[in-house]
């Protein structure tokens, strides 16, 4: 090849280069966060219709498109949190293809946006931290292999004199054994409660609370089947009383004494906690519920032994939910149903609907008080 033909080559080389970049998009920035906290979100969709940006805690919001075919939305001032968000074209929801963090969810995925803030019990500060372990076994109770994690805190000494109690923390419908840590932070917030001497240092288990698996599905019989549900409800109680509580005693020095055992959980783990909690009291003292969803109506049936001997049992018990999330008209009849049986419980409503920024603070406000 002569000089001529190679300089020939480099020039369409180098012009197709520069053909690309001018008919290339320019890349965008989203979410945007400015110095006053407001946001920008932008899209790329130039042949949809109508755009809408749907955030945790507020109404869908419409998205307004410019000539290159951006959708874009500045919010107001958003407080210090973790939001997860999604775009909606035309009916369809979407997470934001520019943003690489994801609120993971085995049903409905979404784009996150941290937004960070002094005193958040969730953002990682400079104190000592503990570990998260993640292991793997063979459910013969329901027969298939799944996974459990277990936080131990900053310090942790398998030979102890005294065993770490143990809040075995349960997740949501369609979420995963992972979730409490991916998205709930819950390993950020016990180090930071620790080391402000909020808490007392503990193990947390997070395992898999599906005793049917195919509860979580698209196509087949839903969480909203009420067999099924309660199918998994005692199949997930017995992998947990058969299969994983025995490990994690094993394994770890983790306390086998009631007194130093707690179950707590969200929506659907939060009635699950109640469930397993309220029926087993010779395992646990301690109950945690967060916006509970998923009992079904006949609650004498599902707590057919509840009295007034139940208070002295409990050490702990927590009931919590948003004022605007539409499981706040269930909890409040549960708190209800267990006063005709005099068991002492307050319902704490806090502001916010059915999503992680309610969680973590429940977590954190259950937290400080367990185990005290």
């Amino acid at each position: 090849m002569n000089r001529y033909t190679f300089a020939m080559l480099i020039g369409v080389f180098a012009s197709g280069l520069l053909l690309e970049a001018q008919q290339a998009p320019r890349p965008l920035v989203s979410p945007e966060v400015r110095q006053d906290k407001r946001v920008t979100f932008r899209f790329r969709a130039p042949n949809a219709e109508q755009v809408f940006l749907a955030i945790d805690g507020a109404p869908r919001a419409a998205m307004q498109k410019d000539d290159d075919g951006v959708w874009a939305i500045t919010t107001s001032p958003l407080e210090p949190d973790i939001y997860s968000y999604s775009f909606v074209a035309d009916g369809v929801a979407l997470m934001d293809p520019s943003n690489p963090s994801i609120t993971l969810n085995l049903l409905n995925p979404d784009s996150s946006l941290h937004i960070p803030g002094e005193g958040l019990a969730w953002d990682v500060t400079n104190v000592p931290r503990g570990v998260v372990h993640h292991h793997f076994y063979h459910s013969n109770i329901v027969g298939d292999d799944r996974d459990f994690y277990v936080y131990t805190p900053p310090g942790y000494d398998p030979q102890a004199k005294k065993p770490y109690p143990v809040l075995y923390l349960l997740h949501g419908f369609s979420d995963d054994a992972g979730t409490w840590t991916s998205v709930g932070r819950a390993h950020v917030i016990l180090d930071n409660l620790i080391a402000q001497g909020k808490a007392r240092p503990m193990l947390i288990v997070m395992t898999l609370g599906y005793g049917a698996p195919e509860i979580v599905s698209r196509t087949g019989p839903t969480f909203r089947d009420p067999g099924l549900r309660q199918r998994s409800f005692n199949k997930f109680r017995d992998a947990l009383f058969e299969e994983v509580m025995p490990r994690v005693e094993m394994d770890y020095r983790a306390s086998k004494d009631r007194r130093m055992r707690a179950v707590a959980g969200l929506s659907m783990g939060g009635a699950e906690s109640l469930y397993i909690g309220l029926n087993a009291l010779d395992r646990f003292a301690s109950i945690g519920a967060f916006s509970s969803g998923g009992l079904g109506e006949d609650l004498a049936a599902q707590f057919p032994k509840l009295d007034a001997s139940v208070n002295s049992q409990l050490r702990l018990f927590w009931i919590s939910c948003g004022i605007e999330d539409r499981l706040v008209d269930f909890n409040r009849k549960f708190v209800d149903f267990l006063k005709t049986r005099k068991v002492e419980v307050t319902l704490r409503e806090i502001p916010g609907s059915h999503n992680w920024r309610v969680w973590r603070r429940n977590l954190a406000n259950f937290a400080s008080t367990l185990f005290q």
